[in-house]
């Protein structure tokens, strides 16, 4: 169960309908897991993550994005040509590292079937995939994630809430060296002087830290840790993916971006040395089309100067830290490669 129904409650702004990333308008989220034993001791736990910006085609309709890099130890596609031209133009993939070719293969294979334009009448396409290590569970070296996973995630999309825990890229990853994976969370927020509420949601892909790391009294009361001993601890990484119908520019969305570093430390993150920790922003509020025969393009922006600004940037602090630990909250006792099995987060 999520964290809030264990009572535990982080920040003061109000969620969403279901405190999920899917809470912000026509955002999809689809996964594909993989759980299932190898040869010779080997195990595939592992799997794939979409995140679709809206309903229609990406590639024709873009939406303003955003990337912000923490700590660079990742492996990621896309990221340069979203930061030059500020637009996300594909869905943002999640997997494991060694299946970042595979699936982002598998994403441009998906797109190509929608706009058969693409590399033809018009120019190529920027895939933006991210990734986390998930080797101590899954069998990375058996490279078990294909393009035909991440077609699947990515047709498997939908509104509904996202699932969370050890499912799609989260099978097999480890969070303070208890079960983490996929987590989400929501905020809404108000603007005073135009009387119009926003979204905010984030979807986390965590697997980062140490048990003696985790801010675990802040979170876990009157529960005692009898787990066995933590697998060995890596520096580990999280992908932080964060969706708003705010109306925002890449140059706010990558301010707001910042902000989610300020809810990973708050879990008891440091930003190890080999650790990518690595932030993706994007609005729903005004599509960019590819092909337009007008020269300018008119948007609406929220201000700088409207206080809106500054409780979207508290927002985002607040579900980047609920999605990490609904991330734990979710996680199910997990078993992979060379029978090592990973608890859960001894919430009460």
């Amino acid at each position: 169960m999520k964290v809030r129904a264990r009572g535990i409650q982080i920040g003061t702004l109000s969620t969403g309908e279901n405190n999920c990333i899917t809470d912000v308008a026509n955002v999809r989220v689809g996964h594909v897991t993989l759980d299932e034993p190898l040869e010779n001791g080997e195990y595939a736990a592992t799997g794939v993550t979409a995140i679709l910006p809206h309903s229609g085609n990406p590639f024709r309709e873009k939406v303003a994005a955003a990337s912000y890099v923490i700590n660079g130890f990742g492996k990621t596609t896309g990221l340069i040509q979203l930061d030059e031209l500020g637009v996300l133009e594909s869905p943002i993939m999640l997997t494991n590292t060694f299946g970042v070719p595979a699936v982002t293969e598998g994403a441009l294979r998906w797109l190509l079937d929608q706009t058969p334009e693409i590399g033809d009448t018009t120019g190529t396409v920027n895939i933006v995939t991210g990734e986390c290590n998930d080797s101590r569970l899954n069998s990375i070296r058996e490279l078990s994630v294909t393009a035909d996973h991440a077609g699947q995630a990515i047709k498997k999309a939908s509104a509904h809430p996202s699932e969370e825990g050890a499912v799609g890229a989260g099978k097999g990853m480890v969070c303070f060296g208890y079960k983490g994976g996929i987590g989400t969370s929501s905020r809404v927020i108000h603007t005073k002087q135009s009387n119009e509420s926003f979204t905010i949601g984030c979807l986390v892909l965590s697997n980062f830290g140490k048990r003696e790391e985790f801010e675990s009294s802040r979170y876990i009361k009157g529960a005692s840790d009898t787990q066995p001993n933590a697998p060995k601890p890596a520096d580990g990484s999280i992908m932080i993916v964060l969706a708003t119908d705010a109306p925002l520019d890449h140059r706010q969305l990558k301010r707001v971006a910042k902000r989610a570093g300020i809810g990973l430390a708050r879990t008891g993150s440091h930003y190890s040395n080999g650790s990518g920790d690595i932030v993706i922003a994007f609005s729903t509020a005004h599509k960019f089309p590819h092909e337009k025969s007008a020269s300018l393009e008119c948007v609406h922006l929220l201000r700088d100067s409207d206080p809106a600004l500054n409780e979207l940037f508290q927002a985002t602090a607040e579900v980047t830290e609920e999605a990490i630990l609904n991330s734990l909250s979710q996680a199910v006792e997990t078993t992979g490669r060379k029978g090592l099995t990973v608890y859960p987060a001894p919430f009460s």
